[in-house]
């Protein structure tokens, strides 16, 4: 085809464009200014331009230009950010509000840490803490003297006769320093070391089988499948449709319940066949009036839901569980399904748990996933979604399908009524129920399956003293529970390998091992070995280790995947608490029965209200009876004369760790430890910022 000539301008430079065809393949471009711009595609072979020299001089000037803006935009977003830090800093010091406050608060219904426990805690840290200040301070004085003096190369015959030839004070004292700590301090922490280090290795590879296990139930599409399928109720067929009972324990929920009395309603499952418990705890009268005037609504709805309320609110939930299970219509019910006060099932939760006990009579529980509806809100929900999602993702679906085994979650869960019958009811011995009645079934061989593809929405906590006290909860009850429970694991006929299982890796290194060395080499081992070189942690237990287990947490969560280095900061962070609430447990001290509701904040997903809205317009004028409604307006005008304001508090165990890891990585800056340096600041600042109460809810 013959050439075809064309003109394009730009600013009103004439570029003269040389074309084999109307489709615009530019052959030749004759382009004198710098203002030209080319319209073009590609060129033949031996006649194309560098494409380096076709770049617009302004055109790259703009984008650098745009790129400087952005750039300085990000460098004033994080002014403003650190301005608004300084300013919640100064809040949290003027309101004065410390965690040693929460305990006069007995609106949680908490019990009391042992104050001489407390005492002796801080007062170890403050100890630490001001021994590492001093010591610093030495570091500094002989490393502006040209002091270096490093473990394998230390003459100690020399040094104990001569005190390096110095004749003041300073010098003497410094040197007998080295060689106290070269003599008796370096070994004993260096064998800890070791010591955690190995623990350290078999958790990691005790996390690495358990993704392995995770990616072969991918790979095999493995997934527990019902022997018979429920029939849809509105077909008339018939189907497998047991009694079910429904029980929704709660104490104070003044922020959840009519959503979660709302889904549970809304059940699909015959009416006949379904009783719904609503488990009242609540020692607050303006909530117990409007739980009651929610069940009457649904019972006008033809619900069968019933009230309960205790007199004597004796052993928290499981109390709570073990009172309502006394009824005597129960032994009409072949199940129990259990949701906590802010869990909202899915219509057909029912349909996709109950058929699996069908022709299975050693089927005990059927175990559902958490899903978060509030799992963006904040940096700390985005954290436990985090961990949650390798608990339910990796833990629970891996111990499921090979050990027929797990902790049962205390909600979303549904339990054949005989394996909790067998196993003892429920008792008031610790403050984990769940464990405790999984545990019990499962050494009167009953097998659990969990269903990772049905999930029941509730919502994570998103103060960082709700999530506190949660943990300390979590982590002082399965201590409380191995000491009850390994006699009987001895005595019980189950196999070798699952006495194994769960005395070694459920209990031990799963309760026990994880935040004690976590806790151990990180906080403590960690910065000592800056003021005692002479003990070393390698780079690898450091850094490639730590970010190697936080790769594979954050597998289950992916899109969760920039936040990993927080994930490893905050966790460290919180192997503080979950310590202290291990030997808490493990010692039977004050605060290992302490049993705090955590907070709601009463968010729910958009497909709940809405079906809780049409069930409200079905009948309105029957919902709220005259009598109740002006009691609870009077009783909450009463409540509003004394208000409580919400405070962010101040945590002084965190904050007096955040010094000394801060000190220890001064320490190590002389030294030039990268890695170790780089580690101890962000860690310290990570409970720095923890202690000031700056991760999560912002209220003061």
């Amino acid at each position: 085809m013959a050439p075809w000539w064309g003109r394009e301008s730009h600013k009103g430079t004439p570029v003269v464009v040389k074309m084999e065809n109307p489709n615009w393949s530019i052959v030749e471009v004759e382009s004198p200014s710098d203002d030209d711009f080319i319209i073009g595609a590609e060129s033949p072979p031996g006649r194309a331009r560098d494409k380096g020299r076709g770049k617009n001089a302004k055109q790259l000037t703009w984008v650098l230009l745009l790129k400087a803006h952005k750039a300085a935009g990000c460098l004033t977003s994080i002014g403003s950010a650190l301005v608004n830090i300084v300013g919640a800093v100064k809040r949290r010091l003027a309101s004065g509000r410390t965690d040693a406050d929460a305990d006069n608060d007995n609106a949680d219904g908490g019990v009391r840490e042992n104050p001489t426990v407390r005492t002796r805690f801080y007062l170890f840290i403050k100890v630490f803490l001001w021994l590492s200040v001093l010591l610093l301070g030495f570091e500094v004085a002989a490393y502006y003297k040209g002091w270096h003096f490093k473990a394998p190369h230390l003459q100690l015959d020399y040094l104990w006769t001569t005190p390096f030839g110095v004749k003041d004070v300073f010098d003497w004292f410094y040197s007998k320093w080295v060689l106290i700590r070269v003599t008796y301090f370096a070994p004993p922490l260096q064998f800890l070391a070791n010591v955690c280090i190995v623990l350290f290795l078999i958790q990691t590879l005790d996390r690495l089988i358990l993704c392995l296990g995770c990616f072969w139930i991918r790979f095999k599409k493995i997934k527990p499948v019902p022997k018979v399928a429920v029939m849809d109720l509105e077909s008339g067929e018939s189907g497998y449709f047991p009694m079910v009972l429904v029980q929704i324990p709660m104490c104070n929920e003044k922020e959840v319940y009519q959503q979660s009395i709302a889904a549970v309603c809304n059940l699909d499952w015959p009416k006949d066949k379904l009783l719904i418990q609503v488990l009242d705890d609540s020692d607050d009268p303006v909530t117990q009036l409007l739980i009651k005037e929610e069940v009457y609504k649904w019972q006008q709805l033809d619900a069968n839901i019933e009230y309960r309320h205790r007199v004597v609110r004796a052993g928290y939930k499981a109390g709570n569980l073990k009172s309502a299970m006394n009824c005597s219509y129960v032994k009409d019910y072949e199940f129990v399904a259990i949701f906590d006060a802010d869990f909202q099932p899915a219509s057909d939760f029912l349909k996709r748990t109950v058929p699996h006990f069908k022709d299975n009579e050693e089927l005990g529980l059927v175990q559902a996933r958490w899903s978060f509806v509030n799992k963006d809100e904040n940096l700390l929900t985005r954290l436990q979604n985090i961990n949650l999602a390798f608990h339910f993702e990796v833990e629970q679906q891996v111990n499921g399908v090979f050990l027929n085994f797990f902790g049962f979650n205390g909600t979303a869960g549904v339990w054949r009524i005989k394996a909790l019958e067998e196993a003892g009811g429920w008792l008031e011995r610790t403050t984990v129920e769940d464990m405790d009645i999984a545990v019990r079934a499962h050494l009167h061989g009953w097998k659990f399956i969990f269903l990772n593809d049905v999930e029941c929405h509730c919502e994570l906590p998103e103060s960082y003293e709700a999530y506190r006290k949660q943990q300390h909860r979590w982590h002082s009850g399965p201590m409380q529970l191995f000491r009850l429970c390994l006699p009987d694991i001895v005595r019980s006929k189950i196999g070798i390998s699952k006495k194994f299982n769960l005395i070694f890796l459920f209990f031990l290194l799963r309760k026990l091992i994880l935040p004690f060395y976590s806790f151990t080499l990180f906080c403590i081992i960690l910065p000592m070995t800056m003021f005692v070189p002479e003990a070393e942690l390698p780079a690898w237990v450091v850094c490639y280790i730590p970010a190697t287990m936080s790769f594979l947490n954050i597998l289950p969560a992916p899109k969760f995947f920039p936040f990993i280095v927080p994930y490893l900061l905050f966790e460290n962070t919180m192997s503080v608490t979950k310590f202290n609430a291990m030997v808490s447990g493990l010692f039977q001290l004050g605060s290992a029965y302490e049993w705090v509701v955590t907070k709601k904040s009463g968010r729910s997903s958009e497909g709940d209200l809405a079906s809780m809205v049409e069930k409200k317009k079905l009948n309105t004028e029957k919902s709220v009876s005259a009598n109740n409604l002006e009691e609870i307006e009077l009783i909450q005008k009463q409540d509003k004369k004394l208000p409580r304001k919400k405070h962010n508090r101040i945590y002084m165990k965190e904050l007096a760790l955040a010094f000394l890891l801060l000190t220890a990585s001064a320490r190590s800056l002389l030294s030039a430890q990268g890695i170790h340096f780089y580690f101890l600041l962000f860690q310290g600042i990570s409970f720095l910022l923890v202690g000031l109460d700056l991760i999560g809810e912002q209220v003061v």
